[in-house]
Protein backbone atom coordinates (compact mmCIF):
# COMPACT_ATOMS: atom_id res chain seq x y z
CA UNK A 1 0.00 0.00 0.00
CA UNK A 2 1.08 3.71 -0.79
CA UNK A 3 -0.33 6.79 -0.13
CA UNK A 4 0.49 10.27 -2.20
CA UNK A 5 1.19 12.64 0.86
CA UNK A 6 2.82 15.28 -0.95
CA UNK A 7 -0.54 17.87 -0.31
CA UNK A 8 0.10 16.69 3.34
CA UNK A 9 3.46 17.68 3.90
CA UNK A 10 3.39 21.18 2.00
CA UNK A 11 0.20 21.90 4.07
CA UNK A 12 2.67 21.29 6.69
CA UNK A 13 5.38 23.37 5.71
CA UNK A 14 3.06 26.30 4.74
CA UNK A 15 1.90 26.29 8.49
CA UNK A 16 5.15 26.38 9.95
CA UNK A 17 6.02 28.88 7.80
CA UNK A 18 3.29 30.84 8.90
CA UNK A 19 3.63 30.24 12.75
CA UNK A 20 6.93 31.98 12.15
CA UNK A 21 6.97 34.24 9.85
CA UNK A 22 5.09 37.89 9.67
CA UNK A 23 1.80 37.72 7.48
CA UNK A 24 2.26 41.15 5.80
CA UNK A 25 6.04 41.53 4.65
CA UNK A 26 7.31 37.66 5.29
CA UNK A 27 9.84 38.89 7.44
CA UNK A 28 10.39 36.42 10.18
CA UNK A 29 8.33 37.37 13.65
CA UNK A 30 8.96 37.63 17.02
CA UNK A 31 9.49 33.95 17.67
CA UNK A 32 11.55 33.04 15.21
CA UNK A 33 14.05 35.92 15.50
CA UNK A 34 14.24 35.31 19.46
CA UNK A 35 15.19 31.35 18.51
CA UNK A 36 17.98 33.25 15.72
CA UNK A 37 19.11 35.28 18.57
CA UNK A 38 19.53 32.53 21.13
CA UNK A 39 21.56 30.48 18.59
CA UNK A 40 23.56 33.44 17.37
CA UNK A 41 24.43 34.25 21.22
CA UNK A 42 25.79 30.43 21.51
CA UNK A 43 27.87 31.05 18.78
CA UNK A 44 28.99 34.20 19.71
CA UNK A 45 30.41 32.24 22.99
CA UNK A 46 31.90 29.91 21.10
CA UNK A 47 33.57 31.93 18.61
CA UNK A 48 34.23 34.97 21.27
CA UNK A 49 32.85 37.44 19.27
CA UNK A 50 29.64 39.55 19.43
CA UNK A 51 25.95 39.94 18.27
CA UNK A 52 24.18 43.34 17.80
CA UNK A 53 20.73 43.54 17.75
CA UNK A 54 18.86 46.82 16.09
CA UNK A 55 15.53 47.97 17.51
CA UNK A 56 13.81 50.00 15.13
CA UNK A 57 11.07 52.29 14.85
CA UNK A 58 9.39 54.15 12.06
CA UNK A 59 9.45 58.11 13.28
CA UNK A 60 5.55 59.57 12.77
CA UNK A 61 4.17 56.18 10.83
CA UNK A 62 0.69 56.93 12.64
CA UNK A 63 0.13 60.10 11.48
CA UNK A 64 1.33 58.51 8.00
CA UNK A 65 -1.65 55.96 8.97
CA UNK A 66 -3.87 57.46 9.90
CA UNK A 67 -4.04 60.32 7.26
CA UNK A 68 -3.59 58.16 3.95
CA UNK A 69 -4.72 55.25 5.43
CA UNK A 70 -3.79 51.56 6.36
CA UNK A 71 -3.67 50.04 2.84
CA UNK A 72 -0.98 53.12 2.44
CA UNK A 73 0.32 52.26 5.43
CA UNK A 74 1.08 48.70 5.07
CA UNK A 75 2.53 49.07 1.65
CA UNK A 76 4.84 51.21 3.48
CA UNK A 77 5.84 48.98 5.94
CA UNK A 78 6.43 46.32 3.05
CA UNK A 79 8.69 48.41 1.04
CA UNK A 80 10.30 48.99 4.15
CA UNK A 81 10.84 45.61 4.81
CA UNK A 82 12.41 45.20 1.66
CA UNK A 83 14.82 47.78 1.92
CA UNK A 84 16.05 46.21 5.44
CA UNK A 85 16.78 43.25 3.63
CA UNK A 86 18.95 45.03 1.31
CA UNK A 87 21.22 46.47 3.71
CA UNK A 88 21.95 43.18 5.23
CA UNK A 89 24.38 40.53 4.98
CA UNK A 90 22.89 36.52 4.32
CA UNK A 91 23.96 35.50 7.57
CA UNK A 92 22.14 38.75 9.60
CA UNK A 93 18.11 38.16 10.03
CA UNK A 94 15.41 41.30 9.79
CA UNK A 95 12.38 40.68 11.24
CA UNK A 96 9.19 42.40 12.33
CA UNK A 97 7.81 42.32 15.79
CA UNK A 98 4.21 44.36 14.81
CA UNK A 99 3.29 47.92 13.55
CA UNK A 100 5.86 49.88 12.81
CA UNK A 101 8.64 48.05 14.65
CA UNK A 102 11.54 45.91 13.37
CA UNK A 103 14.17 44.63 14.68
CA UNK A 104 18.08 43.42 12.94
CA UNK A 105 20.32 40.48 14.12
CA UNK A 106 24.05 41.13 13.30
CA UNK A 107 26.50 38.70 13.91
CA UNK A 108 30.20 38.13 14.21
CA UNK A 109 30.68 41.84 14.79
CA UNK A 110 33.64 43.27 15.71
CA UNK A 111 32.99 46.87 17.68
CA UNK A 112 30.17 48.89 18.42
CA UNK A 113 31.34 51.22 15.02
CA UNK A 114 30.85 48.49 12.53
CA UNK A 115 27.10 47.96 14.31
CA UNK A 116 26.97 51.63 14.06
CA UNK A 117 27.54 51.42 10.48
CA UNK A 118 24.70 49.58 9.82
CA UNK A 119 22.50 51.44 11.69
CA UNK A 120 23.25 54.72 9.70
CA UNK A 121 23.20 52.67 6.18
CA UNK A 122 19.70 51.24 7.06
CA UNK A 123 18.58 55.18 8.33
CA UNK A 124 19.92 56.30 4.90
CA UNK A 125 18.32 53.60 2.87
CA UNK A 126 15.41 54.12 4.09
CA UNK A 127 15.35 58.01 3.94
CA UNK A 128 15.03 57.82 0.14
CA UNK A 129 12.14 59.07 -1.32
CA UNK A 130 9.08 55.92 -1.67
CA UNK A 131 6.41 56.60 -3.80
CA UNK A 132 3.30 54.98 -2.87
CA UNK A 133 -0.44 55.32 -4.45
CA UNK A 134 0.54 58.56 -5.87
CA UNK A 135 2.48 60.05 -2.82
CA UNK A 136 5.90 60.34 -2.29
CA UNK A 137 6.83 59.41 1.45
CA UNK A 138 10.09 59.55 2.92
CA UNK A 139 10.67 57.40 6.17
CA UNK A 140 12.60 58.20 8.75
CA UNK A 141 13.46 55.91 12.12
CA UNK A 142 14.63 55.97 15.76
CA UNK A 143 17.20 53.02 15.95
CA UNK A 144 18.49 51.51 19.80
CA UNK A 145 21.61 49.08 19.43
CA UNK A 146 22.35 46.68 22.39
CA UNK A 147 25.61 44.34 22.05
CA UNK A 148 25.75 40.90 23.40
CA UNK A 149 28.42 37.71 23.75
CA UNK A 150 28.50 37.17 27.36
CA UNK A 151 27.49 34.49 29.61
CA UNK A 152 24.79 36.43 31.42
CA UNK A 153 23.27 37.68 27.98
CA UNK A 154 19.63 36.52 27.08
CA UNK A 155 17.78 36.79 24.15
CA UNK A 156 15.11 38.68 26.01
CA UNK A 157 17.11 40.42 27.88
CA UNK A 158 19.12 41.76 24.72
CA UNK A 159 16.11 43.02 22.79
CA UNK A 160 14.64 44.63 25.79
CA UNK A 161 17.81 46.68 26.04
CA UNK A 162 17.87 47.92 22.15
CA UNK A 163 14.45 48.36 22.93
CA UNK A 164 15.24 50.82 25.41
CA UNK A 165 18.17 52.50 23.28
CA UNK A 166 15.82 52.88 20.55
CA UNK A 167 12.99 54.96 23.11
CA UNK A 168 16.53 57.03 24.01
CA UNK A 169 16.92 57.83 20.11
CA UNK A 170 13.21 59.07 20.48
CA UNK A 171 14.07 61.14 23.27
CA UNK A 172 17.15 63.04 21.51
CA UNK A 173 14.50 64.07 18.92
CA UNK A 174 13.97 60.91 16.68
CA UNK A 175 15.86 60.04 13.34
CA UNK A 176 18.63 58.97 15.59
CA UNK A 177 20.60 55.75 17.18
CA UNK A 178 21.42 55.51 20.37
CA UNK A 179 23.23 52.53 21.96
CA UNK A 180 22.03 50.67 25.17
CA UNK A 181 23.69 52.08 28.24
CA UNK A 182 23.59 50.56 31.68
CA UNK A 183 21.07 52.56 33.70
CA UNK A 184 18.92 53.30 30.86
CA UNK A 185 16.38 50.53 32.22
CA UNK A 186 16.19 52.92 35.55
CA UNK A 187 15.17 55.46 33.51
CA UNK A 188 12.49 53.24 31.42
CA UNK A 189 11.02 51.84 35.13
CA UNK A 190 10.74 56.01 36.10
CA UNK A 191 9.23 56.42 32.88
CA UNK A 192 6.68 53.62 33.12
CA UNK A 193 5.82 54.81 36.28
CA UNK A 194 5.13 58.80 35.07
CA UNK A 195 3.08 56.47 32.41
CA UNK A 196 0.86 55.33 35.04
CA UNK A 197 0.92 58.30 37.09
CA UNK A 198 -0.61 60.08 34.47
CA UNK A 199 -3.22 57.54 33.36
CA UNK A 200 -4.55 57.77 37.01
CA UNK A 201 -4.49 61.43 36.73
CA UNK A 202 -7.08 61.35 33.98
CA UNK A 203 -9.36 59.27 36.54
CA UNK A 204 -8.48 61.66 39.54
CA UNK A 205 -8.87 65.21 37.96
CA UNK A 206 -5.30 66.32 38.81
CA UNK A 207 -4.65 68.41 35.68
CA UNK A 208 -5.63 72.24 35.64
CA UNK A 209 -6.12 74.89 32.81
CA UNK A 210 -3.55 78.02 33.66
CA UNK A 211 -4.31 81.02 31.20
CA UNK A 212 -1.71 83.42 29.41
CA UNK A 213 -3.01 86.63 28.73
CA UNK A 214 -2.75 87.96 24.93
CA UNK A 215 -2.45 91.77 24.91
CA UNK A 216 -2.97 94.31 22.15
CA UNK A 217 -0.02 96.45 22.01
CA UNK A 218 -2.11 99.57 20.81
CA UNK A 219 -3.63 99.47 24.60
CA UNK A 220 -1.69 97.13 26.38
CA UNK A 221 -5.35 95.60 27.19
CA UNK A 222 -5.60 91.95 27.35
CA UNK A 223 -8.15 90.56 24.65
CA UNK A 224 -8.04 86.82 25.47
CA UNK A 225 -6.01 84.25 27.11
CA UNK A 226 -4.13 80.89 25.40
CA UNK A 227 -5.29 77.93 27.69
CA UNK A 228 -2.41 75.59 28.80
CA UNK A 229 -2.28 72.46 30.70
CA UNK A 230 -0.47 72.27 33.94
CA UNK A 231 -0.43 68.66 35.91
CA UNK A 232 -0.56 69.60 39.95
CA UNK A 233 1.07 65.90 41.16
CA UNK A 234 -0.07 65.42 44.72
CA UNK A 235 3.71 64.51 45.52
CA UNK A 236 5.79 65.94 43.39
CA UNK A 237 3.69 69.53 42.79
CA UNK A 238 3.83 71.14 39.87
CA UNK A 239 4.95 68.45 36.79
CA UNK A 240 6.93 70.27 33.87
CA UNK A 241 4.77 70.16 30.74
CA UNK A 242 7.81 69.08 28.75
CA UNK A 243 7.55 65.94 31.21
CA UNK A 244 4.63 64.89 30.59
CA UNK A 245 3.43 66.23 27.16
CA UNK A 246 5.05 64.81 24.98
CA UNK A 247 4.36 61.21 27.32
CA UNK A 248 1.31 61.81 26.62
CA UNK A 249 1.35 62.45 23.09
CA UNK A 250 3.19 58.92 22.52
CA UNK A 251 0.79 57.27 24.41
CA UNK A 252 -1.96 58.46 23.28
CA UNK A 253 -3.14 59.85 26.42
CA UNK A 254 -3.08 63.52 24.74
CA UNK A 255 -6.69 63.01 22.82
CA UNK A 256 -8.34 62.50 26.15
CA UNK A 257 -6.47 65.27 27.83
CA UNK A 258 -6.80 67.43 25.01
CA UNK A 259 -10.40 66.76 25.20
CA UNK A 260 -10.76 67.88 28.55
CA UNK A 261 -8.80 70.85 28.37
CA UNK A 262 -10.68 72.09 25.38
CA UNK A 263 -13.85 71.63 27.38
CA UNK A 264 -12.83 73.22 30.66
CA UNK A 265 -11.04 76.33 28.49
CA UNK A 266 -14.40 76.70 26.66
CA UNK A 267 -16.26 76.78 29.90
CA UNK A 268 -14.18 79.00 31.45
CA UNK A 269 -14.66 81.32 28.74
CA UNK A 270 -18.44 81.35 28.46
CA UNK A 271 -18.58 82.38 32.07
CA UNK A 272 -16.03 85.70 31.94
CA UNK A 273 -18.47 86.59 28.70
CA UNK A 274 -21.82 86.25 30.38
CA UNK A 275 -20.37 87.99 33.49
CA UNK A 276 -18.84 91.10 31.30
CA UNK A 277 -21.91 90.69 28.64
CA UNK A 278 -23.03 94.22 29.23
CA UNK A 279 -19.44 96.26 29.06
CA UNK A 280 -18.60 97.81 25.55
CA UNK A 281 -15.48 96.49 25.36
CA UNK A 282 -14.79 93.33 23.35
CA UNK A 283 -15.53 90.06 25.18
CA UNK A 284 -12.08 87.54 26.07
CA UNK A 285 -11.41 84.63 23.55
CA UNK A 286 -9.78 81.63 24.09
CA UNK A 287 -6.61 79.74 22.18
CA UNK A 288 -6.43 76.02 22.72
CA UNK A 289 -3.80 74.18 21.62
CA UNK A 290 -4.74 70.88 19.09
CA UNK A 291 -2.20 67.86 19.25
CA UNK A 292 -1.34 65.98 16.29
CA UNK A 293 -3.43 62.77 17.32
CA UNK A 294 -6.18 65.36 17.56
CA UNK A 295 -5.90 66.86 14.41
CA UNK A 296 -5.69 63.72 12.85
CA UNK A 297 -9.38 62.49 14.59
CA UNK A 298 -12.08 61.70 11.63
CA UNK A 299 -14.74 63.60 13.69
CA UNK A 300 -12.46 66.44 14.91
CA UNK A 301 -14.88 68.95 13.61
CA UNK A 302 -17.87 67.72 15.04
CA UNK A 303 -16.31 66.87 18.47
CA UNK A 304 -15.67 70.84 18.37
CA UNK A 305 -19.05 71.48 17.90
CA UNK A 306 -20.28 69.97 20.67
CA UNK A 307 -18.09 71.12 23.09
CA UNK A 308 -19.09 74.44 21.78
CA UNK A 309 -22.78 74.09 21.92
CA UNK A 310 -22.49 72.60 25.47
CA UNK A 311 -20.94 75.51 26.69
CA UNK A 312 -22.72 78.03 24.83
CA UNK A 313 -19.92 79.85 23.43
CA UNK A 314 -20.16 80.79 20.12
CA UNK A 315 -17.43 79.95 17.61
CA UNK A 316 -15.75 83.40 16.92
CA UNK A 317 -14.45 83.06 20.11
CA UNK A 318 -12.68 80.25 19.81
CA UNK A 319 -9.24 80.41 18.40
CA UNK A 320 -7.65 76.60 17.59
CA UNK A 321 -3.60 76.34 17.33
CA UNK A 322 -1.30 73.94 15.16
CA UNK A 323 1.71 73.91 15.19
CA UNK A 324 3.89 74.07 11.36
CA UNK A 325 5.46 71.05 11.94
CA UNK A 326 2.44 69.49 11.57
CA UNK A 327 1.68 70.12 8.15
CA UNK A 328 4.88 69.16 6.50
CA UNK A 329 3.02 66.15 5.35
CA UNK A 330 -0.42 65.40 3.08
CA UNK A 331 -1.46 69.11 2.80
CA UNK A 332 -4.71 68.86 0.64
CA UNK A 333 -5.85 67.11 4.00
CA UNK A 334 -4.87 69.38 6.45
CA UNK A 335 -6.33 72.12 4.55
CA UNK A 336 -9.21 70.15 4.16
CA UNK A 337 -10.02 69.14 7.99
CA UNK A 338 -9.02 73.24 8.30
CA UNK A 339 -11.45 73.92 6.31
CA UNK A 340 -14.11 72.10 8.25
CA UNK A 341 -13.04 73.99 11.16
CA UNK A 342 -13.25 77.27 9.83
CA UNK A 343 -16.51 76.65 8.60
CA UNK A 344 -17.52 75.65 12.56
CA UNK A 345 -16.89 79.84 12.48
CA UNK A 346 -13.70 79.34 14.84
CA UNK A 347 -10.41 80.59 14.18
CA UNK A 348 -7.25 78.73 13.00
CA UNK A 349 -3.80 79.97 14.51
CA UNK A 350 -0.30 78.80 13.28
CA UNK A 351 1.46 78.08 16.51
CA UNK A 352 5.49 78.61 17.01
CA UNK A 353 5.91 80.03 13.52
CA UNK A 354 9.82 80.14 11.99
CA UNK A 355 10.57 76.77 13.64
CA UNK A 356 9.03 74.13 11.33
CA UNK A 357 9.12 73.51 7.72
CA UNK A 358 6.08 75.72 5.80
CA UNK A 359 6.29 76.03 2.14
CA UNK A 360 5.14 79.82 0.75
CA UNK A 361 3.67 77.76 -2.00
CA UNK A 362 1.07 76.17 0.47
CA UNK A 363 0.91 78.74 3.33
CA UNK A 364 -0.92 81.36 0.76
CA UNK A 365 -3.49 77.75 0.78
CA UNK A 366 -4.25 77.08 4.58
CA UNK A 367 -7.57 79.26 5.97
CA UNK A 368 -5.57 80.09 9.06
CA UNK A 369 -6.20 83.30 10.71
CA UNK A 370 -2.97 84.02 13.03
CA UNK A 371 0.72 83.34 12.94
CA UNK A 372 2.25 83.11 15.95
CA UNK A 373 5.81 83.97 15.69
CA UNK A 374 8.12 81.84 18.22
CA UNK A 375 9.76 82.68 21.27
CA UNK A 376 13.19 82.12 19.68
CA UNK A 377 12.62 84.91 17.71
CA UNK A 378 11.60 87.28 19.87
CA UNK A 379 14.17 86.37 22.19
CA UNK A 380 17.08 88.13 19.99
CA UNK A 381 15.13 91.24 20.26
CA UNK A 382 17.53 93.97 20.61
CA UNK A 383 20.89 92.23 20.57
CA UNK A 384 20.41 89.87 17.21
CA UNK A 385 19.88 92.11 14.07
CA UNK A 386 19.05 88.74 12.58
CA UNK A 387 16.07 87.87 14.94
CA UNK A 388 14.82 91.47 14.36
CA UNK A 389 14.73 90.91 10.55
CA UNK A 390 13.00 87.45 10.48
CA UNK A 391 10.57 88.94 13.14
CA UNK A 392 10.03 91.91 10.56
CA UNK A 393 9.67 89.61 7.76
CA UNK A 394 7.11 87.21 9.51
CA UNK A 395 5.04 90.44 10.27
CA UNK A 396 5.31 91.17 6.49
CA UNK A 397 3.77 87.99 5.47
CA UNK A 398 1.18 87.60 7.98
CA UNK A 399 0.09 90.73 6.79
CA UNK A 400 0.07 90.45 3.29
CA UNK A 401 -1.45 87.40 3.54
CA UNK A 402 -4.49 89.22 5.52
CA UNK A 403 -3.52 87.50 9.01
CA UNK A 404 -3.12 89.00 12.45
CA UNK A 405 0.86 88.36 14.00
CA UNK A 406 1.09 87.23 17.73
CA UNK A 407 4.65 87.80 19.45
CA UNK A 408 5.05 84.80 21.92
CA UNK A 409 7.33 84.66 24.73
CA UNK A 410 8.15 88.77 25.01
CA UNK A 411 10.08 89.24 28.52
CA UNK A 412 11.56 92.77 28.63
CA UNK A 413 10.60 96.01 27.56
CA UNK A 414 13.58 96.16 25.14
CA UNK A 415 11.47 93.63 23.10
CA UNK A 416 8.18 95.06 23.07
CA UNK A 417 9.68 98.62 22.20
CA UNK A 418 10.87 96.69 19.05
CA UNK A 419 7.68 94.67 18.29
CA UNK A 420 5.39 98.05 18.35
CA UNK A 421 8.52 99.16 16.07
CA UNK A 422 7.89 96.49 13.63
CA UNK A 423 3.99 96.99 13.92
CA UNK A 424 3.29 94.28 16.09
CA UNK A 425 -0.12 94.68 17.25
CA UNK A 426 -0.77 91.40 19.27
CA UNK A 427 1.77 89.92 22.06
CA UNK A 428 1.95 87.37 24.97
CA UNK A 429 4.85 86.80 27.33
CA UNK A 430 6.20 86.60 31.19
CA UNK A 431 6.29 90.39 30.39
CA UNK A 432 2.79 90.99 30.72
CA UNK A 433 1.74 87.60 32.34
CA UNK A 434 2.80 84.27 33.77
CA UNK A 435 -0.02 81.15 32.97
CA UNK A 436 -2.02 81.33 35.75
CA UNK A 437 -5.16 79.79 37.46
CA UNK A 438 -8.33 80.87 36.67
CA UNK A 439 -8.49 82.44 40.11
CA UNK A 440 -5.63 84.85 39.04
CA UNK A 441 -6.98 85.32 35.23
CA UNK A 442 -10.37 86.62 36.45
CA UNK A 443 -8.48 88.85 38.57
CA UNK A 444 -6.75 90.24 35.83
CA UNK A 445 -10.49 90.62 33.89
CA UNK A 446 -11.69 91.96 36.82
CA UNK A 447 -9.26 94.78 36.62
CA UNK A 448 -10.06 95.16 32.68
CA UNK A 449 -13.76 95.57 32.89
CA UNK A 450 -13.98 97.49 36.50
CA UNK A 451 -17.82 97.85 38.14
Amino acid sequence: MQKDITERKLLEEQLAHQAFHDPLTDLPNRALFLDRLSHALKRSKRRGDKVAVLFMDLDNFKVTNDSLGHEVGDDLLIEVAGRLSQCLRPTDTAARLGGDEFVVLLEDIEDTNEANRVAKRIAETLRLPLYIEGHELSVTTSIGIAFGGSDEDLPGSLLRNADLAMYRAKEAGKNSQAMFESGMDVRALKRLRLEEDLRRALEREEFRVYYQPEVSLENDRIVGFEALVRWEHPERGLVPPLEFIPLAEETGLIVPLGQWVLEEACRQTREWQELYSGSADPLPIISVNLSARQFKQPDLAETIAQVLRKNGLEPRSLILEITESMMVTDVDSIIATLQELRELGVRIAIDDFGTGYSSLAYLKRLPVDYLKIDRSFVDGLGRDPTDKGLVSAALTLAHTLGLEAVAEGVETADQLAHLRELGCKLAQGYYFWKPSPSERASELLAARFPP
